[in-house]
């Protein structure tokens, strides 16, 4: 298995328009992701990241992650194509539940969410395939629809996911898993061995990222930042978020230095 692949997290403490210019930096320095998080109510996902998309050449950038009770899934694939075609092979999207208060708060929250997440990560990877979609499911409902721009380069679905029903769908109808890395090593692995195990179940064949957010001081050495690997050894993609000296996310002032230290462990 090939080192996981470490990123930098700008979160939505940093003021948005501060994202290009760290963005900027991370790639300069030879950092291969940046990952945004879409957080109510901060930032949203999506502008952000065709905004850093646009003002870089070659990082990838990750969004984890868009909450599908705030969106339909036809307008999320018409927007994830268009970036995915502007820049092809640096967009790594993903989708989940959200934090079901801040649904709640926003008047999205559905009665069943894993019903709903099901229904956008089948509907969403069809029609970024191409395929003309009509479904009439509890939450999601197309008539004929077909993406008049779907990618060339399809990008992966990430599904965020921390129970164990979630996890499995994850597997079965995902690209990929993002995990929020809270609850330690133990944990990560047991995530992964549930989303593969159900992925092999369906009867799902090809790759399959695990994407695990860790923190870590700003001011954290060299191989503080390498451990990581060996920290969390099922994940193929490690973003990392700078915590200030508090233990709360860093605003920005500090993430530089952890950028810096990213792109040496690399």
């Amino acid at each position: 298995m090939a080192a996981a692949t470490l990123g930098i997290i700008l979160p939505p403490d940093v003021a948005p328009e501060r994202l290009i210019g760290l963005a900027q930096q991370a790639e300069a320095a030879g950092v291969e992701e940046v990952w945004l998080w879409e957080d109510c109510f901060a930032q949203s996902g999506l502008g952000p990241s065709a905004a850093v998309l646009a003002a870089t050449s070659r990082i990838r950038v990750g969004l984890g992650l868009m909450p599908v009770p705030l969106r339909n899934v036809a307008l999320t694939a018409m927007e994830i194509a268009a970036l995915a075609r502007m820049f092809p092979h640096r967009f790594l999207p993903g989708i989940g539940h959200g934090v079901l208060d801040w649904m709640g708060q926003a008047g999205a929250r559905a009665r069943s969410p894993l019903t709903l997440l099901r229904e956008q990560a089948v509907a969403l990877r069809a029609l970024l395939a191409g395929d003309e979609v009509t479904t009439a499911g509890e939450y999601v409902r197309l008539d004929r629809v077909r993406l008049r721009w779907p990618p060339e380069a399809v990008p992966p679905v990430l599904v965020g996911a921390t129970r164990p029903r979630t996890l499995a769908l994850a597997g079965e109808v995902g690209d990929g898993l993002i995990l929020a890395g809270d609850e330690g090593p133990e944990a990560e692995a047991e995530a992964a061995r549930i989303a593969l195990e159900a992925r092999a179940a369906a009867g799902v064949e090809g790759a399959f990222d695990v994407v695990e957010f860790a923190s870590i001081a700003a001011s954290a050495d060299l191989e503080a930042v390498r451990a990581l690997r060996g920290t969390y050894p099922h994940a193929t993609r490690i973003p990392i978020l700078a915590l200030a000296a508090d233990g709360t996310p860093d605003r920005g002032d500090a993430i530089p230095a952890l950028i810096a230290t990213i792109a040496g462990a690399a």
